[in-house]
């Protein structure tokens, strides 16, 4: 618990045991922790060090615990005032490489990651930096990385990170398909399903995409794009396979269940007419007597059914779609 201040288990042991005797000899306190009294003895300077211990005045050879509230108070100032030190560094450095790097070189938009360790460190280290959006066309055959088995995509999540996943339904006969969809969904993650995807791929914030480059038995390969014109293909492939894709639920009893028939129903489908008939919000809103509100939420729902960011391409998927009839 006490690592983050840098201190390894048996210093933390070391000074647990002193805060609840109060103060100790080097021997009774190597007793108390079964350690030899070098160890001891040893683990007691650096606390001393630190500031959390201190050899006692009065008698030599005794140790006495420095105050909690005081010493790791301490400890914790110093701690945060390093962090923030290192955080303006990290802001400065990214705006300098920003300034350095506004036309980049064409080698400088893509990076290759060779190895099962590199290729898993670098997907994890992609999670951890996105900030709003994560998407990823998850195989049931993985590479390197076991389908959204890791602690990364739950700690993006609890950020406020948004996940789009569309996944192979061989997944789901995986051995914890289910029990790693049900997590992810709990999480209010949105997952749909397709037969078979393209290809694994991961995309964090618009800005950064990993796709495999080996196949099975081959030795794991990545290849890492940066913000480029590939990237907006891969970004592409994405959502069209995003709007192909069923939507996966979350039924009773905590199943996972897939959306047989996924679309709108017939007041979306009064609304998408009347909207493209060139009525405002407020007038549509007046005509089927609904509210405005209303009407703007089952647009908004039509739009992330579809994956589409603006009204115009919703016109153009629901002429595509044949929701609404081609005049």
């Amino acid at each position: 618990m006490l690592g983050a201040i840098g201190l390894d288990e048996r210093q933390e042991s070391a000074y647990r045991a002193l805060v609840a005797l109060g103060a100790a000899e080097v021997s009774d306190l190597a007793h108390r922790l079964a350690l030899p009294e070098q160890d001891t003895e040893r683990a007691l300077r650096r606390l001393e060090s630190q500031g959390l211990a201190a050899q006692s005045s009065a008698r030599t050879g005794r140790w006495v615990a420095a105050p909690p509230g005081v010493a790791l108070g301490a400890l914790l100032t110093q701690q945060r005032h390093e962090l923030e030190q290192a955080e303006l560094a990290a802001a400065l450095l990214a705006q300098e490489y920003r300034a350095e790097a506004t036309e980049p070189a064409v080698h400088d938009l893509v990076e290759v990651v060779t190895g099962a360790g590199a290729v898993t460190h670098r997907f994890l280290q992609l999670q951890l930096g996105a900030t709003e959006e994560v998407c990823a066309l998850v195989t049931g055959k993985p590479i390197a990385v076991s389908g959204m088995e890791n602690d990364a995509e739950a700690q993006a999540a609890e950020r406020g990170v948004r996940y789009r996943v569309v996944i192979e339904r061989e997944v789901l006969t995986l051995p914890s398909g289910l029990i790693e969809l049900s997590a992810a969904l709990g999480r209010e993650e949105r997952i749909r399903i397709v037969d078979r995807v393209p290809t694994k791929l991961v995309v964090a914030d618009r800005s950064l995409a990993m796709v495999p480059l080996t196949g099975r038995g081959a030795e794991p390969a990545a290849l890492v794009v940066h913000a480029s014109g590939l990237l907006e293909s891969l970004m592409g492939l994405f959502e069209s396979v995003w709007r192909e894709a069923l939507p996966l639920r979350l039924g009773a009893g905590a199943l996972v269940t897939e959306d047989e028939t996924p679309g709108p129903d017939p007041t979306d489908l009064e609304i998408l007419s009347l909207l493209l008939a060139g009525m405002t919000d407020a007038s549509v809103a007046k005509q089927l007597e609904l509210g405005l509100r209303t009407v703007q939420r089952r647009v908004k729902g039509l739009m992330e059914l579809t994956g589409v960011t603006t009204r115009l391409q919703l016109g153009w998927h629901a002429y595509e779609k044949g929701w609404v009839a081609r005049r």
